[in-house]
């Protein structure tokens, strides 16, 4: 495991975030203000461990940094379904979780409140708070990784859904029939925009020897396996026209989704997170192209704006931390004090849920 402090461990109101991902655990004591006092880190068990060896690692992990900070509150962000309690991880692809009762678990063996949250929705909570969303009120997040994964922001508020389900955009169907998708269905969102998707389409164009792909060809040696989205996102950047068309593909394929989503939820801002999206430009530009070209009553409507996210990888650290916040009765009412109705268009307290 990994340590590092920064300054100003002695605040008080510090809670911990946990981001789980695919390959790490990262760990990280934030403030009131979100900033990151001190991090810890730790590899992600593989899937066919048991629950109890992710538990381990994040006890280990909070346990290093409860050494050297005060910390109050635990928040945990899980890439899988959290139920409406935010204390049960019902489903978690990428682990070993199935009906998990994560939150319980954890505050018996740290004596700390626990919170468990989704993952794409700490993160988006993150940037509503201390990050690309700070000015806006009604605010869809969108997560460009492996999958998609999103979270919707209302009034200054997470809408979880009654389930606590809801934001599960990679899995909408927008093409009938098309490509089949882990979760069991066909044609759905995140094979199509998502980072798997341009690994795949890149693949693909250099198994077939296309003429076009020359550069990624030269860039594995012919193995084609080591072809990456961010191998991609390189050469996109460095100029190579294949790759180039292949974020311009998963950009229009980006804008074409954000385009429902508006007609389902009218968003002043659409905030696009995850790896995918440091490509900027390369990505971002056919995205609004086709987000604008796709919207309903185009032309006689306002258009949200599509930004990128602000705080990278530890968005989703800083969000789970800020959540966890609110099982402390101090700022719990600190929060409600600050829920006054606002003026259409004046910017909303960060403390606003």
């Amino acid at each position: 495991m990994a340590f590092s402090r920064g300054a100003g461990f002695y605040e008080r109101g510090l809670t911990v975030g946990i981001d789980i991902g695919g390959t790490k655990v990262a760990a990280g004591v934030v403030n009131p203000a979100g900033r990151v006092l001190g991090r810890a880190r730790g590899e992600t068990p593989h899937r066919s461990k048991s629950p109890k060896v992710v538990e381990d690692t994040i006890a280990g992990l909070v346990e290093d940094l409860r050494c050297e900070f005060p910390i109050q509150a635990v928040g945990v962000g899980a890439a899988g379904f959290v139920d409406e309690q935010r204390a049960r991880v019902q489903f978690a692809p990428h682990l070993s979780w199935r009906e998990e009762p994560l939150r319980d678990a954890l505050k018996t063996r740290l004596g700390l409140p626990v919170v468990v949250e989704n993952d794409a929705n700490a993160s988006a909570w993150a940037e509503v708070c201390v990050g690309a969303g700070q000015a806006a009120g009604e605010v869809v997040v969108v997560n460009l990784g492996t999958g998609i994964g999103g979270a919707v922001i209302i009034d200054g508020r997470l809408q979880r859904g009654r389930y606590g389900l809801a934001g599960e955009f990679g899995h909408m169907s927008v093409v009938p029939g098309g490509r089949r998708c882990e979760c069991g269905n066909r044609g759905c969102w995140e094979q199509y925009a998502s980072g798997n998707a341009v690994t795949r389409e890149a693949r693909e164009l250099a198994a077939a020897d296309s003429p076009v792909a020359g550069g990624l060809i030269q860039a594995v040696a012919g193995d084609r396996s080591l072809i990456t989205g961010p191998l991609v996102g390189e050469l996109a950047a460095a100029g190579d026209r294949a790759c180039v068309e292949l974020l311009e593909d998963a950009g229009t394929w980006l804008g074409i989704g954000l385009a429902n989503l508006a007609a389902a939820f009218d968003p002043e801002l659409f905030i696009i997170g995850g790896g995918v999206s440091e490509c900027g430009d390369l990505l971002l530009g056919p995205a609004r192209a086709a987000f604008e070209r796709n919207l309903t009553g185009r032309g006689y409507r306002p258009v949200a704006r599509v930004v990128p996210a602000a705080l990278g990888n530890e968005a989703g650290m800083i969000g789970a931390a800020d959540l966890a916040r609110d099982t402390l009765p101090r700022w719990r009412q600190g929060r409600r004090q600050r829920r006054l109705p606002q003026p259409r268009g004046r910017r909303r307290s960060r403390y606003g849920r």
